[in-house]
């Protein structure tokens, strides 16, 4: 009888954590491509729109540069070339491992309550780091020209 327990209790975790491990491989998939297709060669991605029409780098400009130096373990590259994706990646890194724990001992994934004031702040970060980043002191933010 316990025999069943334990295979039924192993069943039952291995489907609470389909959901974070579906989620990890929707995202190692696309990693896995752009750690195999260089962004730093010109011609396997599109242009930024924002950086053609304004000139400037957007938050998310050289983040397809820093995944691949990630993916190749070059860590200064990666914050070069965006500083704010290497911490979104290891906030999510965070909350993935959140999730996955919370659907191994009790099946519900955890809570994030973000708010107004948590979006208006988040906003505040994205355009800091925009302008930043496209000021000359902010030089050492911005990914290289390819």
């Amino acid at each position: 009888m316990t025999a069943s327990r334990t295979s039924a209790g192993e069943l039952s975790a291995l489907r609470r954590l389909a959901r974070p491990f579906g989620a990890l491989a929707a995202v190692a998939l696309p990693t896995l491509y752009v750690s195999a297709v260089d962004p730093n060669a010109p011609g396997h991605y599109p242009t930024c729109p924002f950086l053609q029409a304004t000139g400037w780098w957007c938050p998310g400009c050289g983040g397809l540069r820093c995944v691949h130096a990630l993916s190749h373990g070059d860590l200064t590259a990666a914050c070069h070339d965006n500083l704010l994706a290497v911490a979104l990646f290891g906030v999510l890194g965070v909350l993935w491992v959140r999730w996955a724990w919370a659907a191994l001992t009790n099946g519900a994934p955890p809570r994030i309550a973000f708010g107004l004031r948590g979006t208006v702040a988040l906003l505040a970060l994205l355009v800091a780091f925009t302008v930043f980043r496209n000021l000359p002191g902010g030089a050492g933010l911005a990914p290289p020209l390819v």
